[in-house]
């Protein structure tokens, strides 16, 4: 339970295990931080992120959503190598307006429509 941020180490009495609820154990899920450190603009874009491989922890991608985090592995969150959103490759559509600028930058093929 002190692995995990549910007790303190102070509070190793069956008292204070009795007393944990049911928020204290979605408040350390994995969904739960990357929405809280700000990687995500809601707790639902979290999930996705997460279900589409784009965060890891410490060097480990978890797309497991309820994932417990441990108090030491909680720094490590990050967006995943691999991940358009952490320096990887970018996305599709991103690539295609990437070529289309080139194109129209080098001379482009005939696409402009205002030449005299």
């Amino acid at each position: 339970m002190n692995r995990y941020g549910l007790l303190d180490e102070s509070q190793n009495k069956l008292d204070y295990v009795l007393a944990l609820t049911v928020e204290n154990f979605l408040e350390r899920h994995l969904q739960t931080l990357v929405f809280k450190s700000g990687m995500a603009k809601s707790i639902h874009l979290a999930r996705v992120l997460i279900r589409q491989r784009h965060i890891r922890v410490g060097r480990q991608v978890v797309n497991i959503p309820s994932f417990m985090v441990r108090v030491d592995s909680q720094k490590h969150n990050d967006f995943s190598l691999t991940s358009p959103f952490g320096g990887g490759r970018p996305g599709r559509v991103k690539r295609k307006n990437q070529r289309a600028a080139n194109k129209k930058s080098s001379g482009g093929d005939g696409d402009e429509e205002d030449e005299d």
